[in-house]
């Protein structure tokens, strides 16, 4: 386990977190494919259970994956709302919204691969799900996080000059943002 950064509020303080973050096409190991992976021959775990707007702040994927996101685990966030996505199908609105949650992980995967065109691409998509899904519910907030802040945050990670000597496998927070459902949204 590797020691968790202070100064980012969890959700789920008692979750384990892998000893690094995955990188596709470094040298880290594939968390499940590779022997030495963080995750290899772990039990898959049970599909989790949809995410339903009026109970989001039940839903340990969920606030799982926003723990992982908000330390740097791109991939792993990313893994795990992608889960979730298809537990709560896509076509719903709660599945177009995790979409948006999944491109947002994908652009901070995209950073630590140096893949500059990879983070725009994600990230404005990311905020145009966002967009599409807060005119449908015509609702600021959903599932704690508010819209306005999401689409900010993902234009802001598509416009951003991200540092290149990030270390390989260290989860490490590269976007000045962290995704924080807002405290009345949590009751």
């Amino acid at each position: 386990m590797i020691d968790i950064d202070s100064e980012v509020p969890r959700l789920i303080p008692s979750a384990e977190v892998p000893d690094y973050t995955y990188v596709p096409s470094s040298s880290t190991p594939h968390p499940v494919r590779d022997p030495r992976g963080h995750s290899h021959g772990k039990k898959a775990a049970r599909p989790p259970k949809a995410l339903d707007p009026e109970t989001w702040a039940e839903n340990r994927s969920y606030l799982l994956a926003i723990d992982l996101f908000n330390l740097g685990y791109y991939w792993e966030s990313h893994e795990e709302w992608e889960r979730l996505w298809r537990a709560s199908g896509p076509d719903t609105t709660p599945g177009r919204f995790l979409k948006g949650l999944v491109k947002l992980s994908a652009a901070g995967v995209k950073v630590r691969e140096l893949s500059i065109h990879g983070v725009r691409r994600h990230a404005a998509s990311a905020g145009e799900v966002f967009a599409d899904v807060a005119a449908e519910t015509g609702d600021d907030f959903f599932c704690g996080l508010e819209f306005t802040t999401l689409q900010f945050a993902a234009d802001r990670a598509a416009q951003l000059t991200y540092k290149q000597d990030i270390p390989e496998g260290k989860a490490v927070r590269v976007f000045p943002f962290l995704l924080q459902p807002e405290p009345q949204q949590l009751v």
